[in-house]
Formats: structure tokens, sequence, C-alpha cells
């Protein structure tokens, strides 16, 4: 690997990173500016997409201000060829239904491929990610259980 494959490499690896940011901060202008428009999303076996449009529409949608979550990304393998790659990361998450009362756990491992445009930026043209497993528990199990802090949260109630 030559120094500029380990400029492109690392500019995939904020790219991936800023998209996970992206949806965790629910930044949807900058999630969409991580995305082809053409991409196509399947995240296991309930969400599938195909176009950066219907994939933020639906995120900004249903990711409510009552859904915190937290992506972490790790262990990336990037392969590139030319203006485009590959990519394989793990994913552990975590997801308070602050409605439902519900905690959930996961983990799972994300295939990508992405394209790198003609300005120069690299993008995510698909993304897919398979459980290996998902796990949830009622915070009412948990009595002690409380959010501190809650950037989503009305601010007559922070």
């Amino acid at each position: 690997m030559d120094v500029q494959d380990l400029v492109e490499y690392r500019a995939i690896e904020e790219l991936k990173y800023r998209y996970m940011r992206a949806v965790d901060t629910k930044d949807w202008d900058l999630l969409a500016s991580t995305l082809e428009p053409g991409v196509t999303a399947e995240y296991g076996h309930r969400l599938t997409f195909e176009g950066a449009q219907k994939l933020v529409r639906t995120l900004s949608r249903i990711m409510t201000d009552d859904i915190i979550t937290v992506h972490r990304l790790s262990q990336p393998e990037i392969a590139i060829d030319g203006d485009e790659a590959t990519g394989v990361w793990a994913l552990t998450d975590r997801v308070i239904r602050k409605r439902d009362r519900v905690l959930l756990d996961g983990a799972s491992i994300y295939r990508d491929r992405y394209r790198r445009g003609a300005d120069g930026a690299w993008r995510i043209a698909r993304t897919t990610y398979e459980r290996l497993y998902e796990s949830e528990v009622s915070l009412d199990d948990t009595p002690t259980f409380r959010l501190t802090e809650d950037r989503f949260a009305a601010p007559e109630v922070r």
C-alpha cells in the first residue's frame, strides 16, 4: 500500500465515521452528504432503501427524539481499486427507546461499497449489515435506570 492508498483509506474511514455520527446526532443533511444519490441500503431484514432521499426521509421520520442511538464502528477492512472501494466493519450499537422504556444492544457486520465522485469525495454507494445478535431489555426491569443527560429531550424536561 502506497502513501496515496493510505490517504484514501483514511478518507473512507472518516466517511463511515461521519455517516454514523450523522445518524446518532440526527443530522440528516450531514447523512445525505455521505451518500451517493442512488445508494442502496439494507439494515438487516427490516429496512431496505433505494436512493439517498428515501433513506434520509425515512430515517428522519422513524428516528424521533424518543429514540437515542449510539453506533460504534471498529476493525475496518478497506480495499481500494481506483475510484471504487469496499469496506467491512464491526458494529456495536445501543438504542434507547424512551417511550417504550426499552434498551436494545446489538452487534453487526457492515459491508459497504464506496465511490469517489468527480469532486474527489468518497460517498457510500451501498451499505448493508447482518446482525450477529440483538437483545432487548425493559428498563422497568432496571428500576435504577435513568437518563441524567438527553440531548433530544424537550427543553422543559432537561
